[in-house]
């Protein structure tokens, strides 16, 4: 019989993260489940009130990340999986967000994180086999107009994780950078923060969002099951992108990107280093 593994999950009580925190409850798991509001997760309480427990916890603040870790630790004894979920969105154009907006914004989606794992690590390296799994985003490889800052705090977030599995790798840490499509969550709804708009970029915004169309996004449990199977492979990608469409998006920006470095190749060749 296996041992039920121990998740620590943030940005748990909506979106994804509730989710991925149903999805570890129907596997016999256990879950500290994380979030600024704990209410909407009274019913998953209630249904296994010994395999989860849930943790008011604002990833933004540091002393309460390190508490709230230290109170995750306890709960269960150890923690084997870290989902660091937690995160919203800022709308708008790049010259129309505010100071306090942008800092808040990265605050969230990557210092948050940042906190997260640097509070979670001295737990992890005592567990054999023990995950990280880092959320990001598929369109994280670069900018677009209306969620720059978006794709900015991702990237980000990519990036440091890249080093952070290379550093963690020592101690039997797997870290996985989880570049998610879109699935029909609240990060459009009450997960976005928008901008003032102004009337430069109108046209822009309207061409934006018929891009953006209509279409009906995924409900979180499709990708959810992904995120189970990722967690028990024995030796799990450093990225891993969710989504088939988003599969294939993120491989055609690689290579529009690809084929502009050729364009310009002879450009940089005429640099030394």
């Amino acid at each position: 019989m296996t041992t039920p593994r121990v998740w620590f999950i943030t940005g748990a009580s909506r979106g994804l993260g509730r989710a991925f925190t149903e999805a570890v409850l129907a596997a016999g798991d256990r879950v500290v489940a994380a979030a600024r509001n704990v209410d909407p997760l009274e019913p998953l309480t209630d249904r296994y009130p010994r395999h989860l427990v849930p943790l008011s916890m604002d990833i933004t603040d540091r002393a309460a990340v390190i508490t709230g870790v230290e109170k995750a630790v306890t709960a269960f004894g150890h923690v084997d999986v870290v989902v660091n979920n937690a995160g919203g969105m800022l709308y708008g154009m790049v010259e129309e967000a505010t100071e306090a907006q942008i800092r808040a914004h990265m605050d969230l989606n990557f210092f948050g994180a940042v906190w997260v794992a640097q509070a979670i690590l001295p737990h992890l390296r005592t567990r054999d086999d023990a995950r990280l799994l880092q959320v990001t985003s598929m369109g994280s490889g670069g900018g677009m107009a209306t969620v720059g800052f978006y794709g900015a705090g991702k990237a980000a977030l990519d990036s440091v994780s890249e080093a952070l599995a290379m550093e963690v790798s020592q101690f039997g840490i797997k870290v996985t950078i989880v570049q998610m499509g879109g699935y029909e969550t609240t990060l459009f709804t009450t997960g976005t923060t928008a901008t003032e708009p102004l009337p430069e970029y109108q046209d822009l915004r309207t061409e934006m969002e018929t891009m953006w169309g209509d279409a009906v996004a995924p409900p979180p449990a499709t990708a959810a099951a992904v995120i189970m199977e990722l967690a028990a492979l024995a030796d799990p990608p450093r990225r891993l992108i969710v989504g088939s469409q988003s599969f294939d998006h993120v491989l055609q920006m690689d290579q529009m990107r690809a084929d502009d470095y050729r364009k310009w190749e002879s450009l940089s060749r005429k640099a030394p280093g």
